[in-house]
C-alpha cells in the first residue's frame, strides 16, 4: 500500500454511523493512520482498521463463559472427587481391626431412626 498522506480518503467503520464509511486521515503514526474523520458525520476517532467494535452484549456473553470455565475447570483437571471409591474394591482400606458388631449394630440402629 502507498504511504498515506494527511486529508486521503480511506474506509474505516464510524461508530456513531455504525457502519463502513469513508474517512480522513487526520494524523499519522509510523505511516499509518492514528485518527481519522467521518466525512458522513464529521467525527474524529482513532483508525480501526474497518474492524467493527464487539458489540457489549457479546463481552458479556464473553465474561460469563469465562467465569463458568475457570468454575468448571478444577472438575474437569481429572482430579477425582474428594467422596469417590476406588474403581477396584481390593484397593478399598479393610475396616479397622479395633471395630466391634456393638458399634456396626448401634451404627445401623441410628441410621434407621434416621430414615
Amino acid at each position: 500500500m502507498n504511504d498515506l498522506r494527511l486529508g486521503d480518503v480511506i474506509d474505516d467503520f464510524c461508530v456513531k454511523c455504525r457502519r463502513l464509511t469513508n474517512h480522513s486521515v487526520v494524523s499519522l503514526m509510523d505511516g499509518q493512520a492514528a485518527k481519522v474523520r467521518c466525512r458522513t458525520c464529521y467525527s474524529d476517532h482513532d483508525y480501526r482498521h474497518e474492524q467493527p467494535p464487539p458489540s457489549k452484549k457479546d463481552l458479556k456473553k464473553a465474561a460469563l463463559f469465562n467465569e463458568v470455565l475457570t468454575k468448571a475447570a478444577p472438575a474437569a483437571a481429572g482430579d477425582p472427587p474428594v467422596d469417590a471409591s476406588p474403581a477396584d474394591p481390593s484397593l478399598a482400606d479393610p475396616a479397622p481391626a479395633d471395630s466391634s458388631p456393638e458399634v456396626s449394630v448401634a451404627a445401623k440402629k441410628a441410621r434407621k431412626a434416621k430414615g
